[in-house]
């Protein structure tokens, strides 16, 4: 373990994209560690709230907003008010299949405002408080995506190559302080992640995936330890470290057979987080 490891989480811990997948399997680690939560996401949290109670959080408070717009954001920073955040897991994200010419602008923009700009933003009030206190942890949900040209997913790659690239750079600005950064990598994950995007009908969203309890277990673990970057799952780290040494175009190929639809259809689909 690191200089900034410890064992267990606790105090007042916020998770976004707590509704289900990944963000609900880390507000139950948090929560067995004995950790007060607050669980965001733009559905329904009655899952998520009577899980965290069963693994243990002695108080739990659930906010439903859209942080794709500034007003979900808000909310969530008005929620938190003066309490002090040990850990925020900003995992709130979702994508969105299709051709980007083929997608209406306005499912694109949802895409780019949740993953990059409502998770940046409320990076920067939490983070603040934390550098203030030099104390606090943030774990983001990025992806092996973010390494790899996105064909026919490509918004949603390129934003967690901006998502994976930004945690590696706050990290660092802030290394002379005790605030923790991980950025969790994982690959397909098996969560509903590929119906909302309307990718079911694609190599991608019909292949393996990784549980989501495991793929939260290893984000948690890095956090705790300290470290800056895990990528969850050995065949997921054999990916992303090939797509960083091949050619851009052939990994933009290679990427293409998974995530073209073999319908043929350019049919949109929304994407809810």
């Amino acid at each position: 373990m690191g200089k900034h490891s410890v064992e267990a989480l606790s105090g007042f811990v916020v998770v976004t994209g707590a509704s289900s997948g990944i963000g609900l399997e880390l507000a139950k680690l948090a929560a067995q560690d004995g950790a007060s939560l607050l669980l965001v996401a733009d559905r329904d949290l009655t899952e998520g709230v009577a899980a965290a109670r069963a693994a243990g959080a002695p108080e739990v408070e659930s906010l439903q907003v859209d942080l794709a717009t500034d007003e979900g954001v808000e909310q969530v920073i008005a929620r938190i008010g003066g309490r002090r955040v040990a850990a925020l897991f900003a995992n709130a994200g979702h994508g969105l299949g299709k051709g980007f010419l083929d997608q209406e602008w306005e499912e694109a923009r949802h895409v780019i405002d949740t993953n990059v700009t409502g998770t940046v933003h409320l990076i920067h009030a939490v983070a603040r408080q934390m550098r203030a206190r030099n104390e606090g942890r943030i774990l983001v949900t990025g992806s092996i995506a973010g390494h790899i040209p996105g064909t026919f997913q490509l918004v949603y790659n390129s934003t967690k190559a901006f998502i994976d690239d930004f945690c590696n750079g706050l990290s660092n600005e802030l290394k002379d302080t005790n605030v923790v950064i991980t950025c969790l990598e994982p690959g397909p994950v098996d969560t509903e992640f590929f119906e909302r995007a309307g990718m079911l009908d694609t190599n991608a969203g019909q292949g393996s995936k990784s549980d989501p309890a495991k793929v939260a277990r290893d984000g948690y673990k890095a956090l705790l330890s300290g470290d800056l970057q895990i990528t969850s799952g050995f065949m997921n780290k054999v990916q992303s470290f090939f797509s960083d040494i091949l050619p851009d175009e052939v990994v933009a190929q290679m990427h293409r057979r998974m995530a073209e639809p073999k319908s043929g259809s350019t049919q949109p689909v929304h994407a809810s987080s």
